[in-house]
């Protein structure tokens, strides 16, 4: 047998309890993953039990149905973390799709951009570990400064606060190879440790899917609502609905989907190209009772912008309706 004790001394550890598997616990608990093993903890309580591999393979099914169901009156936001004492952060948006390459930072940034231009404080914690890529679209170099009270963000030209993994790396090349417990942290240390001051919108620049990352963000921060960046293709509807039902599964409010690459102009007649098809997020917007708020085409001068480090001379005016559902 496994006491409390001896299982917190394996955590971290490659060893584990034999032949059994650890039988999850949702009565309120969150879960801690480790390389020994899993426990599930509140408030510094650890919790175990175990089932033979054969009760496992032979009944995981029925087993998992009623784990969940004592799970669903669990509440996400039980497990928000303190921000740094030296902030004062107002609303947090992210920005979120159920894959990667569908414009995601750009989004943020267009968002940044205009509550910025409005007179709004507002900031940018890069959540994109592995792929950062706001620094370089904004012309941020060199590394952040940090002190007894926290980690520094870096600003903008048009005085935006940036944190991302690219301004604490010695190039910004150099590749960030965790796995995601410790991607998660890391994100989370962006918000406990990072000296943001007074903001009023604070932009989440998530990776793609639901994976570690995405939900620590929307466990560990007050995240207000989000916003679904997609693309026109025919696999649009299984992307738009991963990262929607996730946000209900996570009690995050969904505050609107802008389409990406919708079309593009042609520069010699103004017609325009839906290169990637026809677009379907209006009916599938609807399905989910959720706004269209933008539709964004390929832009090329947007493009030369953001390659540029010149992100913060871009004022988005196809984003125009997802500023207006952002909260006051």
């Amino acid at each position: 047998a496994y006491g409390a004790e001896t299982y917190v001394d394996m955590l971290g550890t490659n060893e584990t309890p034999g032949p059994w598997y650890p039988m999850y616990s949702f009565s309120g608990t969150m879960t801690t993953s480790t390389p020994g093993g899993v426990a599930w903890t509140k408030m510094g309580e650890i919790k175990h039990e175990y089932l033979p591999r054969t009760v496992m393979a032979n009944d995981f099914e029925s087993e998992w149905n009623t784990y969940m169901k004592a799970y669903e009156g669990c509440n996400p936001q039980d497990f928000l973390v303190p921000a740094n004492i030296f902030s004062d952060i107002k609303h947090v948006i992210g920005v979120v799709s159920g894959k990667g390459g569908v414009g995601k930072s750009f989004v943020t940034g267009s968002l940044a951009n205009a509550m910025a231009a409005k007179g709004y404080k507002v900031g940018i914690l890069d959540a994109d570990i592995t792929g950062p890529s706001i620094p370089k679209m904004y012309g941020l170099t060199g590394a952040a400064q940090a002190d007894d009270n926290g980690i520094y963000p870096m600003e903008t030209a048009n005085g935006i606060k940036v944190m991302s993994i690219n301004l604490l790396l010695p190039t910004e090349d150099t590749p960030v190879i965790w796995r995601g417990p410790v991607l998660a942290n890391m994100v989370k240390q962006f918000w406990t440790d990072v000296v943001w001051d007074k903001i009023d919108y604070l932009f989440v620049d998530m990776p793609p899917g639901t994976g570690d990352v995405p939900l620590t963000v929307f466990q560990s921060l007050p995240v207000d609502g989000i916003v679904i960046v997609s693309s026109p293709q025919d696999l649009v509807k299984m992307i738009v609905k991963k990262a929607y039902n996730m946000a209900e599964m996570m009690k995050i409010p969904v505050l609107g989907i802008v389409e990406n690459y919708s079309y593009v102009k042609c520069p010699d007649c103004g017609k325009e190209l839906k290169i990637f098809g026809e677009s379907h997020i209006e009916e599938i917007a609807a399905e989910l009772n959720v706004p269209v708020v933008g539709k964004m085409p390929i832009d090329m001068e947007y493009a030369s912008k953001a390659d540029s480090g010149a992100f913060d001379q871009i004022d988005n005016e196809y984003i125009t309706k997802a500023v207006e559902v952002m909260p006051e």
